[in-house]
């Protein structure tokens, strides 16, 4: 057992090929693999998704995300240089003021005062009013749409924010199989439908909860008439996901914030399963890590409306779920970080490698990874 302070990013580095990092969704979202890690053995089997209906019994409980993500990737110009500038909305700071925290790029080109536009809605521009960091601003976008409108109009700029490491346009093999398995439908079109959960209801997201994508509304119904108990907890999903962490001394490291919101409902059905000793299952890293913020005595969770800071990564000792439903994450990041704190260093970065050899596909639209006992 490792103590935290024997913890080094560097002992999460491992060689991805380029190639499995997945650049398009199975043709439907059960189709993906599952390894199942067996945590207290390290036995491993090779599955596919609609297999997970094996390992759990009636009254075990799911937690799902039910964040909605918003199409947060816009493109503008700059006034008088007509200079193309990516804009990426992060968060609404104030509704009233149209006041927005965004990132710009290429950043050194935007300064405070500076003005841009969009091509296809010219009534709205963006001022640029402060310097948050490197790369963020705060944004005040002016228009004379009233607020419901401009923010429809807003999300009708934008596109699905993919993650960078998926890299659009394809080459000719991995176009080849995609028109083969979605006949010919625009990428982009794909996108918006797949880069969603089915049950996707809050909008605040800025990227997807990527174990959540592999659930259809046929999965779910299964499930339900296998008597599994299904609950869904708001988890905001920032591009903190995707923020490389930057020092090898893990105690140092910090974690993007999240908001998160607990309702009653979902601690009700969580609670009942823990006290009639059924398993509860998390669905995805920002599931299992706003329920740890929440958890008490006994893995007891509570309602909740706030933010979560928390960054876990081994060893931790987890208190509210006892089964977790992954994808696979980039090397030396806090998702697979989390993952080998539930699943145990050794284990989890034996199953990586496993799953290398076996070409299993990572990221965002990859295959899934079960941890049980």
């Amino acid at each position: 057992m490792y103590k935290s302070n024997d913890m080094k990013l560097s002992q999460f580095r491992f060689k991805l090929p380029e190639e499995l990092i997945a650049q398009y969704p199975t043709r439907y979202r059960e189709d993906a693999r599952m390894l199942v890690l067996h945590r207290k053995t390290g036995e491993i089997e090779h599955k596919n998704v609609m297999d997970i209906l094996q390992y759990f019994d009636e009254g075990d409980t799911f937690v799902f995300n039910d964040t909605k993500v918003f199409p947060a990737r816009l493109y503008a110009k700059k006034e008088k240089t007509n200079a193309n500038i990516e804009v990426f909305l992060i968060r609404e700071l104030n509704h009233a003021n149209r006041y927005w925290d965004v990132l710009v790029d290429p950043a050194r080109k935007i300064r405070i005062g500076n003005k841009l536009y969009f091509d296809d809605d010219p009534m709205i521009v963006a001022e640029v009013i402060d310097n948050t960091t490197a790369r963020g601003r705060t944004f005040r976008f002016l228009t004379d749409y009233d607020q419901d409108d401009f923010i429809k109009k807003l999300y009708a700029l934008g596109s699905t924010p993919l993650p960078k490491y998926i890299q659009r346009p394809m080459s000719e093999e991995v176009q080849a199989r995609y028109d083969e398995e979605f006949g010919g439908q625009p990428v982009e079109e794909m996108d918006v439908e797949r880069y969603q959960t089915v049950f996707a209801k809050h909008i605040g997201a800025v990227a997807a909860p990527a174990a959540c994508l592999h659930f259809s509304k046929q999965l779910l119904k299964r499930m339900e008439i296998q008597g599994f108990e299904l609950t869904y907890i708001t988890s905001h999903m920032s591009l903190g996901n995707f923020k490389a962490i930057d020092v090898e001394d893990l105690t140092k490291s910090k974690s993007d914030s999240e908001q998160i919101i607990i309702s009653q409902q979902a601690v009700d059905t969580i609670t009942r399963a823990q006290d009639k000793g059924h398993r509860v299952c998390a669905v995805g890293t920002e599931i299992m890590r706003a329920m740890e913020h929440v958890a008490g005595t006994g893995g007891r969770i509570k309602t909740y409306d706030g933010w979560t800071n928390k960054f876990i990564y081994p060893p931790y000792e987890f208190a509210a779920a006892n089964a977790f439903f992954t994808n696979f994450y980039m090397p030396q990041s806090g998702q697979l970080l989390m993952v080998a704190a539930f699943g145990g260093f050794e284990e989890v970065m034996n199953a990586y490698q496993e799953a290398i050899k076996e070409g299993y596909r990572f990221g965002d639209y990859g295959d899934a990874m079960l941890i049980i006992d």
